[in-house]
């Protein structure tokens, strides 16, 4: 069986189970990806836990994700490369709506491992109010969630209904903000220095300047150009 009648062979499996509960989304090559609704959230990981067919166990990593002007806020140029940072969509290219479906702008990701099959599987809920992003905590399915979703918290500031101890993680105590979100300031809203006098770590407002990212585009340079090039090598 070739690694892609394996997926397939998977996903028969989910749909059997789940039907409509979960909806397939498209994925890498090898690799098996579904969204489902809010409300089905517990029920969804539930069934992916124990069903005998399936069992992922394991909730290997949990992670937000913000779409705000998910490609839609991209800098038109001749020519740039696609990868990261410098990822630009090309003069006249056709814009592609913010994902997931549904224009939802926060969204969290569960990365599952089956132990018993050795197979995995992505799920991704989304959270429908943008002002404040909630879903179901997991935690009660997958006790690995916990700190997973504390960070989630701490760096979107998506929130879990039932989270036995939903607080920040990564930042400090006096931290404003969640840095992860597309839309928080670069330079961040405040800045922190140890205080001589008072003998102690001090906030205060940021005395740098914004910065603003440039974005990484390959220009067009005679020096790479082949003619020119073979053309000099002739002359040599």
């Amino acid at each position: 069986m070739t690694n892609a009648e394996h997926i397939e062979a998977v996903a028969e499996k989910v749909q059997t189970r789940l039907g409509g509960e979960v909806r397939r989304v498209p994925a890498l090559a090898g690799e098996l990806a579904y969204e489902v609704e809010p409300q089905a959230l517990l029920t969804v990981c539930a069934a992916l836990r124990d069903a005998p067919e399936l069992r992922f166990e394991m909730l290997m990593d949990l992670a937000g994700v913000d779409y705000l002007e998910f490609r839609m806020d991209e800098w038109e140029t001749h020519a740039a490369t696609r990868t990261g940072f410098s990822r630009a969509r090309l003069a006249g290219e056709e814009l592609v709506p913010p994902a997931p479906v549904g224009g939802a702008r926060f969204a969290v990701a569960y990365q599952l491992l089956s132990i018993t099959h050795n197979e995995r599987l992505r799920l991704r809920a989304r959270c429908h109010d943008d002002a404040e992003p909630v879903v179901d905590s997991v935690t009660e399915v997958w006790a690995s969630a916990n700190w997973f979703e504390r960070e989630a918290f701490d760096l979107y500031g998506i929130l879990f209904r039932g989270h036995p101890d939903l607080r920040r993680i990564l930042t400090d105590y006096g931290f404003v903000g969640h840095p992860f979100r597309k839309d928080f300031p670069l330079i961040g809203n405040v800045e922190v220095r140890y205080d001589p006098e008072k003998r102690r770590v001090v906030y205060q407002p940021v005395s740098i300047e914004p910065r603003v990212l440039v974005p990484k585009v390959i220009r067009e340079d005679n020096r790479y150009n082949p003619a020119l090039r073979d053309e000099a090598a002739q002359r040599s």
